[in-house]
């Protein structure tokens, strides 16, 4: 498996690690980006060959990693479209961009994947949703789990929507959690404790308990009654919490990042 980026940021970076790790030697993999401190980077971090533009070098990878903002990649795109085979994969991990743009960007080549990792990447823990074009094949499926199951899991979704939704739950989700550590720590501060301690508390308590549920198959709601004594601190802290509409707040919120995907989509897609 030979695999060339487009884009050197975190998010690459993460997945050339994670490939490395897996096994992938460092001479088949290439990544392309215009700054020359994170080319340097790189090539220092991973020994990885590296280039300020695209060249006729990527047509000897099996699948591209398109790995850049949404705003730029449309011009990423269109800067590899005369270097790019019809049997190479094209993986897009720009938030909301659809396929049918990336595909109409390239000239038509619809051998493309969207692909949506969120930050625990970084650390080997993410979730990844992905999304097939019709044209892709099991081979090309199984290649773009390959490179992403590199940084944690993957789950297939079956339409442009419900990758915007995979978006607003995972992609935005670890900001959501680390919305609640800092209430947690504030929380404990106001409690008296000091600000580096309070941080301790407030993320081991979340390491904690994200891996309770990850190692259990029961249901969310059980482990938290578990933890929920009539009459005991955490009922009187729950019951604060649900008259707050907490709950309801996160529902609301995280639709309000699903109708952002969507709008990044129409946005970016318009050129």
């Amino acid at each position: 498996m030979k695999i060339a980026f487009i884009g050197g940021g975190n998010m690459a970076s993460a997945l050339i690690g994670g490939l490395i790790k897996q096994g992938t030697a460092a001479a088949y993999i290439y990544a392309i980006d215009p700054i020359a401190e994170t080319r340097e980077r790189l090539e220092k971090a991973f020994r990885i060959v590296t280039a300020d533009a695209p060249t006729g070098k990527l047509a000897d990878y099996d699948a591209i990693v398109l790995a850049v903002k949404p705003q730029t990649l449309k011009e990423a795109a269109e800067a590899i479209r005369p270097f790019i085979a019809e049997r190479q994969l094209i993986i897009s991990i720009a938030a909301g961009v659809r396929s049918g743009d990336v595909a109409r960007w390239l000239g038509g080549h619809t051998r493309i994947v969207r692909a949506m990792p969120n930050t625990p990447a970084l650390v080997g823990l993410g979730v990844t949703g992905l999304l097939a074009a019709p044209t892709v094949n099991q081979d090309g499926r199984e290649l773009a789990e390959q490179v992403l199951e590199a940084v944690g899991e993957v789950v297939w979704c079956n339409s442009e929507t419900e990758i915007d939704s995979i978006t607003a739950l995972s992609g935005s989700g670890p900001a959501y959690v680390f919305y609640f550590m800092e209430a947690l720590a504030k929380a404990a501060q106001n409690l008296g404790f000091p600000a580096d301690e309070a941080r301790r508390l407030a993320v081991g308590t979340f390491t904690g308990a994200a891996q309770l549920a990850a190692q259990s198959d029961e249901p969310l709601s059980l482990l938290r009654e578990r933890v929920t004594s009539k009459g005991g601190t955490t009922a009187a802290a729950i019951a604060s919490f649900m008259e707050s509409g907490i709950a309801e707040a996160i529902v609301k919120g995280t639709s309000a990042a699903r109708d952002r995907a969507f709008e990044m989509g129409e946005e970016f897609g318009r050129s």
